[in-house]
């Protein structure tokens, strides 16, 4: 067997017959700034902007080194803005309707379009997206995009859409609420109103010759508010798209004939397969009816087969659902393991919690994306949350290893982002701003002006950084983890007290395929070392072909001092505390142990 070294880390490498997913969200508008101003509510040309160019050989050979298969290229598509380029003919929205200065990358102003801002050449914005897909296959890589079908920017128009059916809303009647035609909901007879609580740009003095939106009769807004007032904790920035369902009780599905806005969104899912697009993060999938995707999902894969599907979705009574017919590839696992581990990492539960989440979702795990950040979610090394980025690793260790599903980790993480900046309309909430431009200064570090090298960071983003690689390789390229079975040690070893096994921050389990056996430690304490004595029942070295053996070998993958010989009878004991495995675990660590 080959290993190769991080930092003194032993990683095994293997060549499993089927490969982990590893998704890399990257925010194109921030990923590659180095302008550092970080002004409150600055403008493009005071805090700047990254570049569909900046993407290049460079930066893509960097992330497949750290163990990226998939890049979620987040924030591309045309959305709400007040940034003009009238040049271009490219008009600012109404500040009213935009949140944040660059404008929220969930409002889509053009469905047939990609941000002006990512572009060099405005002109020529969609090839240099493409080109950016083009770089991202040769560099071995697939690429992911957002397919937000719930809701439009309130502005929306498209000015690039193909002619094959009439723009959103072009052919609606909006005397009703509800028209099976229709591609919006209205409110006859009212106007809408921007929320009065809500201050752009934090309360600066705005034209008034940029106060020219009028919605009358006003749509139903995008998260079902159906008032010509949304409030600003709203998304009153967008509209609801009408999918055929009568909002009046008994609220009758109109699903034949296929209601127009399914076959909108249909085209425009097509459209961006065939610029080489390899799949779509769904946003908010559980917000439209399950026979939409029923319906979409196969008629896209007729023509683009290898194209996947992954749910945004926060419903596990829904999970079933959007999985039993195949139609989605996989599901966010938040409810489930995110919000555990989450709980573990901030002390509100005991790492005893895990073995619950994973059985909530034993049935599909292969089907459920694990994270520990993403654009919705807290940098988990701000102060306000946990405040530690080496903390995270035992968590990013369980998140990666612990089933077939696929992880993602969010541009940044790696280099223990904090988001303590107050960039504009975001605020100070312990996220990176997806609406406003800024940079991200920890990011910056490993970014070292597009060498992708680390090369300004600290010891601790170093350390860092390499326990990132370590665990998104192992991931990737470990056959165990990648298409084995597994088998929750939680309980064995709390039950029979062995030495040292702390429920409350030890949490244990077991990988395995016909060709590795893998045990997984982890210890969640920031402050106490334990030294664990591991039991491993009878059953399960007999699940992963043990049990006639006598004595085992084990090895760490991640630790090059941690390696021996023990004999079966000893792991397996249960009437001795001091039997099973000897493994030192200090504080925030983990030991991923093949056995052989």
């Amino acid at each position: 067997m080959a290993y190769f070294h991080t930092s003194g880390m032993k990683i095994g490498h293997f060549s499993p017959t089927s490969h982990k997913h590893v998704v890399y969200q990257l925010f194109v508008r921030l990923f590659s700034n180095t302008k550092t101003k970080n002004k409150p509510f600055g403008t493009i040309k005071e805090n700047g902007c990254g570049k569909f160019d900046d993407i290049n050989e460079q930066v893509l050979s960097s992330l497949k080194e750290l163990g990226v298969t998939h890049i979620w290229y987040t924030g591309v598509l045309e959305h709400s803005s007040m940034t003009a380029y009238p040049v271009h003919g490219i008009h600012a929205d109404d500040p009213r309707i935009v949140k944040g200065r660059a404008g929220s990358p969930y409002a889509i102003r053009d469905y047939y379009d990609v941000d002006p801002d990512l572009a060099n050449n405005i002109d020529n914005r969609i090839v240099e997206f493409e080109e950016m897909i083009s770089r991202t296959k040769k560099a071995g890589l697939l690429s992911v995009i957002d397919f937000i079908p719930n809701h439009l920017a309130r502005c929306y128009a498209s000015d690039k859409n193909p002619g094959k059916y009439p723009d959103f809303g072009q052919e609606d009647n909006g005397e009703m609420l509800f028209s099976p035609l229709n591609d919006f909901l209205y409110l006859p007879g009212q106007t809408f109103a921007p929320p009065a609580d809500y201050h752009p740009l934090g309360g600066m003095k705005i034209p008034a010759s940029q106060l020219q939106y009028v919605e009358s009769p006003a749509k139903v807004t995008g998260n079902d508010v159906y008032s010509a007032t949304p409030s600003s904790q709203d998304w009153f920035e967008t509209v609801k798209l009408n999918f055929g369902v009568n909002p009046h009780p008994p609220h009758e599905c109109c699903f034949d004939p296929i209601p127009p806005v399914w076959l909108k969104l249909l085209d425009i899912l097509l459209y961006w397969s065939s610029k080489g697009v390899d799949g779509f993060r769904c946003d908010m999938a559980e917000m439209v009816p399950a026979e939409f995707w029923e319906w979409v999902i196969p008629c896209v894969k007729t023509h683009f087969p290898e194209v996947i599907f992954i749910a945004e979705i926060y419903k596990p009574e829904l999970y079933l659902r959007y999985l039993e017919k195949g139609y989605f590839d996989y599901l966010y696992d938040k409810v489930s393991l995110y919000d555990t581990l989450l709980a573990v990492l901030k002390g509100h539960t005991a790492a005893d919690a895990i073995t619950g989440s994973t059985r909530s979702v034993e049935h599909h795990s292969e089907k459920m994306l694990s994270f520990m950040e993403n654009h919705d979610e807290e940098r988990l090394a701000n102060k306000q949350s946990v405040g530690n980025a080496l903390a995270v690793i035992p968590a990013m260790y369980v998140c990666a290893l612990i089933s077939k599903g696929p992880v993602m980790i969010y541009f940044g993480q790696e280099s223990g982002t904090a988001a303590e900046e107050n960039v504009g309309f975001a605020g100070l909430r312990q996220r990176t701003s997806i609406f406003d431009y800024c940079s991200v200064p920890e990011h910056l570090q490993w970014y070292n002006k597009g060498k992708c090298d680390g090369g300004l960071f600290t010891d601790v983003q170093r350390t860092l950084y390499n326990q990132y690689r370590t665990i998104l390789h192992l991931a990737a390229s470990s056959p165990a983890v990648a298409e084995g079975g597994f088998y929750d040690l939680q309980f064995i070893n709390r039950h029979h007290q062995s030495e040292g096994y702390d429920e409350r921050y030890i949490y244990s389990f077991i990988r395995h395929s016909s060709d590795q056996k893998l045990l997984i430690v982890v210890n969640f304490s920031q402050t106490t070392p334990y030294e664990v004595h591991l039991k491993i029942p009878q059953d399960a070295l007999k699940h992963t072909g043990f049990s006639a053996r006598t004595e085992l070998n084990y090895r760490s993958l991640n630790h090059s001092d941690f390696a021996g010989k023990v004999k079966s009878e000893v792991l397996s004991r249960t009437g001795d505390r001091l039997s099973g495995l000897l493994i030192p675990m200090p504080p925030m660590s983990a030991n991923v142990i093949e056995l052989y």
